[in-house]
This record gives C-alpha cells, structure tokens and sequence, in this order.
C-alpha cells in the first residue's frame, strides 16, 4: 500500500489533499514534500501536477511563493497565513512580513443561497425574522458575509451569515493539515522545537471558534460588561432571537471610521481624546480584564458622536491568565526601566526553554537591544515595536513564548499606530506606566501576598503527602522489573522505508535472474511445445524478465536514486 494511503485514512477528500500537493510542488516546494516523506506521491502523481507556465514564480522569494500558494489553497489556508503573521516565534520575519499582505476578500455568494442558509440556520422563512435585507453584501470574506437588515420590530441590524460549505471545507483542511504536522514531526529533524501538532491543534481551536458566531455574540457581551462603568466605549447589540451558530443578528451602529479624517470636525472628533481613550481602554483590557480584542485594524474601530468608541468583529480574541498577566507586567516594567537583569531573570524564571540555553549569549543580546532604546526619548519609544523586537531576540534562543502574547504585541503595534496618526505627540509609555503600577501595587497588596504564600504553601503540602506513596510505587516497580523506559528515534521512518524499498528491489533482481537462468535451461534442452522454433516456455520466461527489468530500471531512475 502506498504511504499516501497509509496516512490520508482519516482524511475524507482524497482529491483535497492530492491539491494540497500540486499546489506546493507548483510553486516550487517540492523539496519540502520530499522532507515530508511524500516523494512517493510526488512520483507517482507527477503527471496531475501541472506546474505553472509563467516564469515568474521562479523569479519570487520562497516567502512570496508560500503566500501566493495558500491564496491559491483557499479560506483555510488564508487563515492559517494570518494566524502564523502573529508568530515570529515559529516561521522567520520574511514570511511573517509576506503573510501580513494575505487578504480574505473573496467574491460574494448569490442572495438566494443567503436566505437559504438563514432558514436553516433559524429553523424558519426569513419573513418571520426580518422585515427587509438589503441583497448587496457590506462586506464579503472567505467564513462570512455581512448586510443590513431590518427587523420587523424595526431596529436597524447588520447580519453575519458563515458561508455555505464552509464547515465542511475547513475540517477537511484541517485533517490534511494535522497528517503534514504528523508527517513534520516524524521526518524533519528540530520540528519538535516548534511543536507542529500543536500549532495546527491551536489554528483548529482558533478557526472554529471564529466560524461559531454564537460564541462571538457572548464575546460582545462580556466585553460589553467590563466596560459597563466605562461610558465612552460603546458595544453593538446582540438579537439572540435572530442568531444562531451561523448567523450574528447585531446592531447597526452609525459612526465613522478612524481612518476618515474628513468627518471628523463635522462630527466634531477630538483626536488627542480618541487617541488617548482607545490606549486607555486596550491595557484596561489587557491588563485588568486579561480579556482583549485581537483584530484592532483601523477598518474595526468606529468613532460615535461625543467621542465614543465603538469596536467591531469579536471573532479573534486574546486571553491571559492571572499568571501571564503577571508575566507580562513585570517583563514590561523591567523593559521600560531598562532592568536587563530583571528581564533575564524573569525569563529564566518562566521555565519555558530549551537545554542548550545560552544565557551568557542571551544577556548579551539583551544587553544590545535594551542599550538601544538608552538615548531614545521616552515619548519616541514605540512600545509594540519594541515588544516585538524583544520577541524576536528571545526566539533566536527558542524560548517559547505564549500565542496569545504574540497576539498581543501585534495589536498593540495597532494601537500605537493609530494614535500616533491621530496625536503625533501620542506616548504609549505615558499610559503604560500608571497601569503598571496599579498593576504592581495590587500584585504586591497584602491580600494577594497572602494569597500567593497560602497557594505555594499549599503545592508543597500535596507533593509532601503524595511523595512516599510515589517512591514506594517507584520502588516497587524496579523490584518487580516493571520500570520501563520509553525511547524514540526520530527519523527512523524514512530509514525503515528506504531500506524495505532497496530490499523489495533486491528480491525482484533475485527473481529477475532466476527466470533468466530457468528460461537459459529450458532453451537448451530444446523440449515441449514450440514459438517460432523457441521452447514457449523459454520464451515466456525471456518476455517477463524483460517486462519486469524494464519496469525496474524506470522506477530507479524515476526516483532520481541510480
């Protein structure tokens, strides 16, 4: 049985993965499939896998290349783009930088097929729900299209409708995507670092989240309740009545964008406010609630009249725990304060690095980059980017670092961003350090001291009450030769198939060379029925020695192994 069908069993769309293939090996990653382990359905689908034409793909960066190939893969593909632009961690900057550029506007699907999918989704006519939907879309992407609508209670509402077939599609991608994790981990020597199952588990858990729309509208809502003493920020309305999985019935709210600059005095826009209030409510976010909006481009930020900010498209969200969050003040007071040891030493402290850590290496980059920012004028200090420039630093060293805070660090790049375009003088050190402090000053508050001591107190008297029954159990297993150690080779697969191809070989050559011999022997004794003055079983052996020898020697140097 050929490997593809070994590892595609779970896989429902044969023909999915085989254009999963032929993509890659058309844009000219053919080497990374051999890696893979999957030169044997390269060969033998080689006449499925028409490459392009154009010269110009040869001419493109492998970053450029791999862009264009997930374009041409679809929504799925398109997603996982986005997702790896927020992990510097994981693939270099040059493709981060490609990915950035990776757009999931597509062409809009036929007003007939969204009332359909609205029926189904509500279990009833699309009259009983609204009394108007306009059929020219607000916004069409690869999961979803939005319009207007109205109810027949008469509120103004936009509706999210998850495209037709989209479901199906995304799960059918994502099994091809988890076999390529598996085929990663198996074949690719160092994978292990990046942890490839993982990141497909984690791009799974993040895309189908964002096809759930029901889980989007309790997003809006828990962000609408921990800004509730918050005026100034302003959330839609979810109609529940009218939602469900695939479908988020939300209020229209009108307002004008942050990039339109042209609205702003007749709408009568203070911009330093703007400016301030959205940095003020992002680390709010961030660092009160642990709880923050992912996707903060300028086209999800809406201005209402008295200055109020209005946030849209909950399906990306970010999490920090208490942990992180502390993480993530401290390592961010010590940055700010240009604490280089305090920063080593947080990051030893995380415990999430590899053996051959080079500390005295890794001080000295840090050292590098945080003398960097010694002569630069605090108001001049982009947070985001220096965030990110730490991020990078510390991934040369395969220090892993949590994807919510990669996420993090993108969407404050965001913020700044827009402040700065709306405040040339805005200061994002200016708002951060009041909230770190209030962050530190209820860290180290007696009551959450106490807290902290009552918790370790408590771990170190469960491993003291579990520790004699796990060294007698320990013992007991060598005394009864029943303490066993697990060892993996990794990279062994590819030997083990290698080596059952060179034997299958040899054996044919054996059986190749007996008929030759059988059919000599036969040939000369001259007995039994004759072909054209030829024993006919003599001929028969000559004629599928050739066939097979023939057949051998193509397959050899098909493989390109002589």
């Amino acid at each position: 049985m050929l490997p593809f069908f070994r590892i595609n069993r779970s896989i429902r769309s044969i023909r999915r993965y085989l254009n999963i293939v032929r993509v890659l090996s058309t844009y000219g990653f053919d080497q990374a499939l051999e890696m893979l382990g999957l030169a044997d359905v390269l060969v033998r689908s080689r006449r499925l896998l028409r490459r392009k034409s154009a010269p110009d793909i040869a001419r493109l960066s492998a970053a450029e290349r791999m862009r264009l190939a997930l374009e041409e893969l679809g929504p799925t593909f398109i997603k996982l783009g986005q997702l790896l632009s927020t992990r510097p961690d994981v693939i270099p900057h040059a493709f981060v930088h490609e990915f950035e550029k990776l757009q999931d506007n597509v062409p809009s699907f036929p007003f007939e097929e969204l009332t359909d999918q609205l029926t189904r989704e509500l279990g009833g006519p699309v009259e009983s729900f609204f009394a108007t939907i306009d059929p020219e879309p607000l916004a069409a992407a690869s999961i979803a299209q939005v319009h207007r609508a109205r109810l027949i209670s008469g509120e103004d509402v936009v509706i999210k409708v998850r495209r037709p077939g989209i479901v199906e599609l995304v799960e059918s991608d994502i099994s091809a995507l988890m076999s390529l994790a598996r085929l990663a981990e198996r074949h690719i020597p160092g994978s292990e670092i990046y942890d490839p199952v993982a990141l497909v588990r984690e791009f799974a858990r993040t895309i189908r989240r964002e096809m759930d729309f029901s889980r989007e509208g309790h997003t809006i809502e828990k962000f609408r309740d921990n800004f509730a003493q918050t005026p100034w920020m302003y959330f839609p309305a979810v109609y529940w009545a009218q939602s469900a999985r695939g479908v988020l019935t939300m209020e229209y709210v009108d307002g004008i964008k942050v990039t339109d600059r042209e609205c702003f005095d007749q709408w009568g826009v203070d911009r330093c406010l703007i400016a301030r209030r959205g940095a003020d409510a992002f680390l709010e976010m961030v660092l009160s609630h642990g709880f923050f909006h992912g996707d903060l481009h300028p086209g999800n930020v809406l201005i209402l009249a008295d200055n109020v900010i209005c946030l849209l498209d909950y399906g990306i969200v970010g999490r920090l725990d208490e942990g992180l969050k502390t993480f993530l003040t401290d390592i961010l007071y010590a940055i700010v304060n240009r604490d280089m040891d305090e920063v080593v030493s947080l990051l030893l402290f995380a415990g999430d690095i590899s053996d051959n850590l080079d500390i005295r290496a890794l001080k000295r980059d840090l050292s590098n980059f945080i003398d960097g920012y010694y002569e630069i004028p605090l108001k001049e200090i982009e947070v985001g980017r220096m965030l990110m420039e730490f991020i990078e630093i510390i991934t040369l060293y395969n220090i892993r670092i949590q994807p919510d805070l990669m996420l993090l660090a993108k969407s404050l790049v965001l913020i700044e961003s827009m402040g700065r375009s709306l405040n040339p003088a805005f200061n994002m050190v200016e708002h951060l350090r009041p909230v770190i402090s209030k962050s530190l000053r209820r860290k180290y508050s007696p009551r959450n001291v106490s807290r902290d001591i009552n918790k370790i107190l408590f771990s170190y008297l469960n491993l003291a009450r579990n520790l004699p029954r796990d060294l007698k159990e320990f013992i007991n297993r060598i005394n009864r030769n029943k303490f066993k150690i697990d060892l993996e080779h990794r990279g062994l697969d590819k030997f083990t198939a290698d080596f059952d191809r060179s034997i299958n070989r040899l054996s044919i050559s054996l059986i190749l060379a007996a008929m030759i011999v059988g059919s000599s022997i036969i040939m000369q004794t001259d007995k039994g029925p004759k072909f054209m003055g030829f024993p006919v079983l003599a001929f028969t052996g000559y004629t599928v020695a050739g066939i097979i020898g023939l057949w051998l020697v193509y397959a050899i140097i098909r493989s390109g192994r002589m």
